[in-house]
């Protein structure tokens, strides 16, 4: 039997696949047995592209990553903080079940340290403490995860009645899911641009 013109297994192909039951099953439905049987061959299969599950994650990891806009570190520290979280924001906010993954921190992953190193440098660069300099990306990381993570508006009901005479001050709460994705953005937006007036 000749053997297919497009090889079934890709790094690509893998990651995309992982990446979809990631988006649909959250990181706990991702198994090496369950990636196999919708890239449709043995899991024994999977081991000579990838080693271990965690290796998966941290390369999809980096595909994320490679997204992300540093671009703006080479017009002032101001702009490369805001490019790079609302590019952040918005890789994250595709696929908000990798985001816990990815709040743990750079771990090994080349595309997560360099950009990291490029923002470090820039800060340092502009005066701020190499101390500084770590705390403010932590800062920023903290907003673009917490944002990326869930959305507080959904969060509300949209009954009226679980809020009429009982919270004065959120007689219109029940709007908001039907405004979560503009007033989440908007939320952001606001974190983002005081962290930034603050420095």
């Amino acid at each position: 039997m000749p053997r297919p013109s497009t090889p079934l297994l890709s790094p690509d192909r893998i990651r995309s696949v992982a990446l979809a039951i990631i988006d649909r099953d959250g990181l706990d439905g991702l198994s090496m047995r369950k990636l196999a049987a919708e890239l449709g061959v043995q899991a024994a299969s999977l081991y000579g592209h990838v080693r271990t599950k965690d290796q998966l994650l941290n390369d999809i990891a980096s595909s994320i990553l490679s997204t992300v806009d540093v671009s703006g570190f080479e017009v002032d520290w101001r702009e490369g903080l805001i490019r790079c979280a609302r590019s952040y924001r918005a890789a994250l906010s595709s696929h908000p079940n990798i985001v816990p993954f990815l709040a743990y921190g750079p771990a090994g992953r080349e595309e997560s340290l360099q950009r990291l190193d490029l923002l470090h440098g820039a800060l340092v660069d502009a005066g701020w403490s190499r101390r500084e300099a770590t705390m403010i990306a932590a800062g920023l990381m903290y907003i673009v995860f917490g944002s990326a993570l869930s959305s507080f508006s959904s969060g509300f009901s949209a009954d009226p009645a679980d809020y009429t005479d009982r919270y004065p001050h959120l007689d219109r709460a029940h709007l908001l899911p039907g405004v979560a994705r503009e007033l989440d953005r908007d939320s952001f937006e606001l974190a983002l641009a005081a962290f930034v007036r603050g420095l």
